[in-house]
C-alpha cells in the first residue's frame, strides 16, 4: 500500500510546484522586461552637457598658483622656430581639361535634387557661376 500513496504524494507536490511556478512566471517576465528597459534607457539617454558656469567651477577648484607661471624656470628648453614650409608648384591643368571639368561639374549639379528652397537657391547660384565660367574665353586657373 505504500506504493500508491508515494505516487500520489509525488504527483501532488509536482502539481503544486507547477502551479506556483506558473503563478510567478508573469511576474518574472515583467521584472525582466522592466530591467532590460531600464538598462537600455541608461545606455541610450543623452549625456548631460556641462554649462559654462559648471566648467568654470571645475577650473576654479584646480587653480595653479600664478607665481608658477610668472617666474621663468631655469630648466626651460629654448624653442626652435618651425622649419619653413616649401610649397611645390604643381603643373597647371590645360584649359580644355578645365572646360570639360566645369561642364562635368555643371552636369552633376543638374542631377542633384534639392531638399528645400534654400538649397535650391544655393545650387542655382553655383550653376550660374559655372555657366559663367564655361561661357568665358579664359577659365580660372585650377
Amino acid at each position: 500500500m505504500e506504493g500508491p500513496k508515494s505516487e500520489n504524494a509525488a504527483d501532488l507536490t509536482s502539481k503544486e510546484t507547477l502551479i506556483k511556478r506558473y503563478k510567478l512566471k508573469p511576474i518574472w517576465r515583467l521584472f525582466m522586461i522592466v530591467n532590460l528597459g531600464l538598462g537600455a534607457y541608461m545606455f541610450v539617454k543623452p549625456k548631460k552637457k556641462t554649462t559654462s558656469k559648471e566648467a568654470n567651477r571645475d577650473v576654479g577648484n584646480d587653480k595653479v598658483p600664478e607665481e608658477a607661471f610668472l617666474q621663468p624656470s631655469a630648466t626651460s628648453i629654448p624653442e626652435r622656430p618651425p622649419p619653413p614650409v616649401v610649397l611645390e608648384e604643381r603643373d597647371r591643368v590645360p584649359e580644355d581639361q578645365q572646360h570639360d571639368l566645369l561642364k562635368w561639374i555643371l552636369e552633376e549639379k543638374r542631377k542633384v535634387k534639392p531638399r528645400d528652397l534654400e538649397e535650391k537657391k544655393r545650387i542655382d547660384e553655383e550653376k550660374a557661376i559655372l555657366k559663367h565660367f564655361i561661357r568665358a574665353k579664359s577659365n580660372p586657373s585650377l
